[in-house]
């Protein structure tokens, strides 16, 4: 009951001074019409990603992400997002303005189907990183990141994406994005908040402590 009562606490201060910054609205149609995805479709739409993504989702290089096991909700969201413009990469946002709602949905739901990615383990020493993960940082007025993207790294529903087993530079390149402001269609302005509170040994650290959990 007191961590609950601490994680709301911590949360607090960020929901309050946050706007929104995507034009995807989860209403209960949306999050059925994500969830009825065809993966079949998906599947062959999915050949056009394997260049940077992998065959079957699993990118091999650290300026690409992983997709494979991937919440459907997170990736339907981000190519929304790029084709509304609310991310941006010039491929992506020009691959994404091609795509229907409904290729965005099977393409979701196929990566979603797919065994998950998992890098190998680095030796790395990531204290600072499992304290953050575990138990946030009070002097911060952070959450712990387990609060969003659960205990195993898997994410949660909507919008809170899986981390596990992805890539440690490309997720360090992602908080060092949200912290620099490069990307900004993070709901309530959540990760830009966080990720300006934290070290750049810190952002290192939780690439590769969430590279090395399996999903």
């Amino acid at each position: 009951m007191k961590k609950i009562i601490l994680t709301a606490a911590l949360c607090l201060p960020i929901y309050a001074s946050a706007q929104p910054s995507s034009q995807v609205a989860w209403t209960a149609d949306q999050l059925n019409f994500v969830k009825a995805g065809d993966p079949t479709k998906g599947e062959q739409l999915s050949k056009t990603c394997s260049g940077c993504h992998g065959e079957k989702g699993i990118s091999i290089s650290p300026n690409n992400p992983s997709l494979a096991g991937q919440l459907a909700t997170y990736l339907y969201k981000q190519l929304q997002d790029y084709s509304n413009g609310d991310r941006q990469d010039p491929m992506m946002n020009a691959i994404a303005q091609g795509l229907s709602q409904q290729d965005a949905a099977d393409l979701a739901a196929w990566f979603a189907s797919q065994p998950p990615a998992f890098q190998s383990r680095s030796p790395m020493v990531y204290e600072k990183a499992e304290n953050l993960v575990k138990k946030g940082s009070r002097d911060r007025v952070l959450p712990p990141c387990e609060v969003c993207h659960g205990s195993d790294g898997k994410g949660q529903v909507m919008d809170m994406p899986g981390l596990s087993g992805q890539n440690a530079a490309y997720t360090s390149a992602t908080l060092n994005a949200f912290k620099n402001g490069e990307r900004h269609n993070d709901i309530y302005r959540r990760m830009r908040l966080i990720a300006k509170t934290l070290s750049d040994q810190e952002i290192e650290e939780l690439g590769f402590y969430y590279q090395n959990i399996r999903n």
